[in-house]
């Protein structure tokens, strides 16, 4: 019983860490490909090359109607950059 408290709170104590830089890498991952696919002409696929060592766990997903690209890092977060006119790339927020 002991050892399962322990768990838990070792788990808990190492969640926010890992939540925080999976949402920092999807955030500049959303980021990044959508300028280099709507801004610079490229495949997406082409674009993952600009990521940074480390981010191997950071999927991407492309929307061309509406001219986004969706970064995920599967069941700890996701982030969604939309091309605007005159803007550039932008993320998208998400109010709860």
């Amino acid at each position: 019983m002991l050892i399962a408290g322990v768990l838990a709170v070792l788990l808990a104590w190492g969640w926010t860490p890992l939540t925080a830089q999976a949402e920092a890498g999807t955030a500049y991952g959303a980021r990044v490909a959508c300028s280099c696919r709507y801004v610079g002409g490229r495949e997406l696929g082409d674009c993952e090359k600009d990521f940074l060592d480390g981010m191997g766990m950071v999927s991407l997903s492309e929307d061309d109607v509406d001219r986004s690209v969706t970064a995920s890092v599967p069941l700890i977060a996701s982030t969604t950059a939309t091309y605007r006119e005159g803007w550039g790339c932008v993320l998208e927020t998400y109010e709860d």
